[in-house]
């Protein structure tokens, strides 16, 4: 197959380089770390064991030209791209992969491109980007497909099938919005703790909206779960998320609170993407991962007050820093 990876970060560079490692005909759309993957390849360090892989680089989309498949491994804080970067890449048998996180992502595709071209992919991996061209995976990897407001296709099995020939654990959903909610039932929390803890628990348990910051770094997912008092709001954030799920007629289970939490303590000391992202300067996916669940949560009628705190604190944040960049 020919396949695009739009969005060389972390996760595209992984799943892309796991399809290239397998025999795939690779593309690679990139901008800053063109010249180091063009002449270096992309070197993936894992406990699985570490290869490097060489993936056919081009820096805009044109010189890429139609693919089976498109995989989107962008920041959603870039979807307004999307209308730029994928036109060139998708024609009729195209199949459009996003593999990002949060809500509205698959339904702004299907508007540019039709509902039938798109699917969305949930990953669960723990993985970082410490340098250009250079991917650390340090567990876990599956992804959950589906389609956008359809049953599985043949399709979804057979790109189940690539990912897992290609050593990619990979399971298809026949409801793609349940399995978004249960993603965002771990996303929330520590995405948006890991990053707010700068501002100090009482300032996030106030949803203080112009909140300062108390200590220079963020917190990873072992410092949350070992203080009793980000532990517990990790939980409480959990309940919300499945009430809200449960008011859309989504089964998220509340059971996936304690499976998480005993799950992400395995992880040690991981430090989630919007943390990495955040600490860099880089904008926050706010809409995606935050405030679009807390609309449908109260579209639906549930209370969501921790929510609702975190995104006050969150956005405040994000100004904050913005501010504090532009003085430095």
């Amino acid at each position: 197959m020919k396949i695009a990876v739009v969005g060389t970060g972390a996760l595209g560079s992984y799943y892309g380089a796991r399809l290239l490692r397998h025999g795939e005909e690779l593309h690679f759309l990139l901008r800053s770390d063109y010249n180091t993957v063009k002449r270096c390849g992309v070197k993936v360090i894992s406990p699985e064991g570490n290869f490097n892989v060489r993936p056919r680089c081009a820096q805009t989309p044109e010189d890429i030209g139609e693919c089976d498949l498109v995989l989107i491994g962008l920041k959603t804080t870039a979807n307004d791209q999307f209308p730029k970067l994928l036109p060139p890449l998708v024609g009729a048998r195209t199949a459009i992969l996003s593999l990002q996180n949060g809500l509205g992502n698959v339904e702004a595709l299907g508007e540019l491109f039709g509902e039938e071209k798109v699917l969305g992919g949930l990953c669960f991996v723990c993985i970082n980007r410490p340098a250009p061209g250079v991917i650390d995976h340090q567990a876990y990897g599956k992804i959950v497909l589906g389609e956008l407001n359809r049953w599985p296709e043949p399709r979804t099995h057979d790109f189940c099938s690539l990912f897992k020939d290609a050593g990619v654990p990979c399971l298809v959903t026949d409801d793609l919005r349940k399995a978004q909610w249960e993603k965002l039932v771990w996303n929330i929390p520590f995405n948006g703790l890991g990053v707010a803890g700068m501002a100090g628990h009482d300032a996030v348990m106030n949803g203080e909206s112009t909140p300062t910051f108390s200590r220079d770094d963020c917190l990873p997912t072992d410092e949350l779960l070992a203080d009793p008092r980000w532990s517990q709001l990790v939980r409480e954030l959990m309940l919300e998320v499945s009430a809200a799920a449960h008011a859309l007629n989504l089964a998220v289970s509340e059971d996936q609170a304690d499976k998480m939490m005993r799950n992400t303590a395995s992880m040690g000391a991981y430090r989630a993407s919007t943390l990495i992202d955040f600490e860099r300067g880089l904008p926050l996916e706010l809409n995606s991962l935050f405030l679009e669940p807390l609309r449908l949560a109260c579209e639906a009628g549930v209370p969501t007050p921790r929510l609702a705190a975190l995104c006050r604190t969150l956005c405040g944040l994000d100004t904050a820093r913005k501010k504090r960049n532009l003085q430095a």
